[in-house]
């Protein structure tokens, strides 16, 4: 399922030079550093200070979630506990902390468990996810409204697909996508190119056993 593709050719400027980057993974597996999680503010700041690997400060995210200062001191205090931000280097005299991701890529590793904290975890970012369409459609609707029509080729895509995994391709899979995305990486995320414009990612990808075909493995014989 597709929605929104693109449907002409792009005729924006060369990509920007992409830069490997050298990694360094953060995973979560502890189910107390998990449910620390289960919050949309923590979650955001995740997602920006990870996926463009710029220092913030306390001010610079809480205006980003719409919290105080003081209380988006508060969660990167907790999150700094649990290794996931850490301390950045300060320019100059600047009064104010700043913050960085403690790695290059965050995943969350999960033993299961009553508590279920990883679908806590799931449901807010599916939240922010249809916060940043809403706030796309509004922002949109709203030039239109003023007579600006040069919206060009869309820039949303969304796809569903059924797959029929083992384990090995899951995990091949899975490695395949992030290093596509991580192709993608600026070479320095302080110089956007020009023409670019930030665009929001999500990928998943969980088993689907609700109909009888998933339940019903091969037996080889003719």
């Amino acid at each position: 399922m597709n929605a929104e593709t693109p449907t002409a050719e792009s005729t924006a400027p060369p990509a920007a030079k992409r830069r490997h980057r050298p990694e360094k993974q953060v995973e979560i597996t502890d189910p107390k550093a998990i449910r620390a999680l289960a919050h949309a503010a923590r979650l955001e700041v995740i997602s920006e200070l990870y996926s463009t690997q710029v220092s913030r400060t306390a001010t610079e995210l809480a205006a980003q979630t719409g919290l105080t200062p003081s209380a988006m001191s508060y969660h990167l205090r907790a999150l700094q506990k649990w290794g996931i931000v850490v301390p950045a280097a300060t320019a100059g005299d600047a009064r104010e902390r700043r913050w960085k991701a403690a790695g290059t890529d965050f995943t969350i590793h999960s033993l299961g468990g009553v508590a279920s904290p990883e679908l806590a975890v799931l449901d807010l970012e599916l939240d922010a996810y249809r916060r940043r369409v809403l706030a796309y459609a509004k922002t949109r609707n709203e030039r239109r409204a003023s007579g600006d029509t040069s919206d060009g080729p869309s820039s949303v895509v969304l796809a569903s697909n059924l797959l029929y995994l083992t384990p090995d391709q899951r995990a091949e899979l899975t490695r395949r996508v992030f290093d596509l995305l991580r192709d993608y990486d600026l070479e320095d995320p302080d110089h956007v190119p020009e023409g670019a414009e930030r665009m929001a990612t999500m990928w998943s990808m969980i088993p689907d056993d609700r109909g009888p075909a998933a339940a019903k493995p091969a037996t080889g014989k003719a």
